[in-house]
């Protein structure tokens, strides 16, 4: 099969029946072998009887429906899980992704060998409170992965079937695919400028607060990302810090306490006890242990886990 769409679905169910009819055309016109994959995310109104209608119209599109509202990231990973193209497509079921831009996604991938392909939404139809916040968040995330892309929100994606094989995301990870794509290895990855229709029916469903909840997701992917295999780099190199900021507030508590004692004899005019450094030592010393300790215990878990998981295989002759 030459193309998997995997389209996650929450409350749309005005352009499930339209996207699929436009998706069929495209397909046929380029002679491509295809299937459509809705994924009903919990939709409270008639999302899922549009999917097992257009599934009656043509039996290339198929449905997965959850009992709730799981989120965008894991409709996305059962999908990929269940899809059977070498090519895979992402895109939004809200008809602001076009299916035209398709066959040339898919001989970028194709032809031109690239792992993932991500859709740029240059010209946007979305209000101004929504494209700055989308725009500085898009630039801080590529300077923090070092991947040089404008939108990585965007629905539209096409793939690898070696990369949503051997991926998995979570949460509200689907943001940074590209991000969870380059730390398992597959580094061909590039962008294409994409067209961005108004939205059609419905309503967007992320809001402001996407924002921090984005920024917490890409701090904990990178610690992951870097750390994940060698935790004790990081738990390791903290504590040796503590501990050595801890050691020199110590040799200074006891270097006054000589001076005082042996060589100006000048009596201190606190006690050590009664002195901030010395508490200030004593909890950079406790903190600087239990790190390192954190990180030996890391650094076992991680080694088990390593030892039953297969690394990833995307080729064999």
């Amino acid at each position: 099969m030459d193309i998997s769409f995997i389209i996650p679905a929450k409350d749309e169910e005005e352009s499930i029946v339209e996207l699929s009819q436009w998706i069929s055309r495209v397909m046929l016109a380029h002679n491509f072998s295809y299937e459509i994959i809705f994924v009903d995310d919990g939709s409270s109104d008639g999302t899922w009887q549009q999917i097992k209608k257009a599934n009656g119209a043509n039996s290339l599109v198929k449905g997965l429906k959850f009992n709730r509202n799981f989120g965008k990231a894991a409709a996305l990973n059962v999908g990929f899980k269940s899809a059977q193209g070498d090519v895979v497509i992402t895109m939004d079921a809200d008809l602001q992704d076009s299916p035209d831009e398709v066959p040339e996604l898919y001989r970028m991938i194709r032809e031109q060998k690239f792992d993932l392909v991500s859709g740029w939404k240059k010209k946007r139809h979305d209000p101004i409170s929504k494209r700055w916040p989308s725009k500085f968040f898009n630039g801080v995330v590529s300077r923090m992965s070092g991947i040089k892309l404008h939108d990585f929100n965007c629905g539209l994606k096409a793939y690898n079937a070696s990369v949503v094989k051997n991926i998995s995301i979570y949460g509200d990870m689907h943001r940074y695919i590209p991000v969870i794509a380059k730390w398992a290895g597959f580094t061909k990855i590039t962008e294409k400028v994409v067209e961005h229709r108004e939205r059609k029916f419905g309503h967007s469903k992320y809001g402001w607060t996407r924002l921090v909840s984005g920024f917490l997701d890409l701090l904990t992917l990178m610690v992951i990302g870097k750390f994940s295999r060698k935790p004790m780099h990081l738990f390791g190199t903290m504590g040796i810090i503590s501990f050595l900021a801890g050691f020199i507030f110590t040799i200074k508590i006891l270097w006054d306490k000589v001076d005082a004692a042996w060589i100006t004899k000048v009596p201190l005019k606190r006690d050590v006890t009664e002195q901030p450094i010395f508490y200030l030592a004593l909890v950079a010393v406790v903190i600087g242990v239990q790190l390192f300790l954190a990180g030996f215990l890391a650094e076992l878990l991680a080694r088990q886990t390593a030892s039953k998981k297969d690394y990833l295989v995307i080729e064999k002759v």
